[in-house]
């Protein structure tokens, strides 16, 4: 607890028996304890508020990042680079300063649209040969030659020799 040890604590003890008496030692023992009670359930509760407290505040921190991924999610999904374009562009040609000379004036920013943009031609490739089951077909089979039956007697294994006689 506090690196006392037993002797300690007899030492203690002799000293309360003889300062408080024998008759009075267990009323304050019991006093002792009720206080170290009181004040085991006081840290206890002070340690309880604090955790408390500690989570409250992470759980505040937690909100905060939920909330700022939420609204970095929200902007990307509202993403449209057409708009931010003309944005851009509407933004750059205001700020330009008017010119008297008209051969140099700038035409009016036309929205840009996926109506106003050009079209692209890409050339096809050519196409492939036609492909029929021919090609995929397996090659013929050779013809088997046809077998008597003395050639299938010799493919067969030999019969094995019975003994004959009574068996004893």
């Amino acid at each position: 607890m506090f690196g006392i040890g037993w002797s300690e604590f007899v030492v203690i003890g002799v000293v309360a028996l003889i300062a408080i008496g024998p008759k009075e030692l267990p009323a304050v023992l019991r006093a002792v304890g009720q206080w170290t009670g009181k004040i085991r359930r006081m840290a206890n509760e002070f340690q309880g508020q604090f955790q408390e407290a500690l989570r409250e505040a992470e759980m505040a921190d937690v909100r905060k990042e939920l909330d700022d991924i939420t609204a970095q999610a929200t902007d990307v999904g509202s993403f449209d680079p057409v708009a931010d374009a003309n944005k851009e562009l509407s933004s750059a040609f205001e700020d330009k300063p008017a010119t008297t000379d008209m051969t140099t004036a700038a035409a009016p920013v036309e929205a840009v649209t996926a109506d106003t943009l050009p079209e692209i031609s890409v050339p096809l490739p050519e196409p492939l040969p036609p492909v029929s089951n021919a090609d995929f077909a397996p090659p013929p089979a050779e013809p088997t030659p046809p077998v008597s039956h003395d050639s299938a007697r010799e493919l067969l294994p030999p019969s094995p020799k019975v003994p004959s006689g009574s068996g004893a």
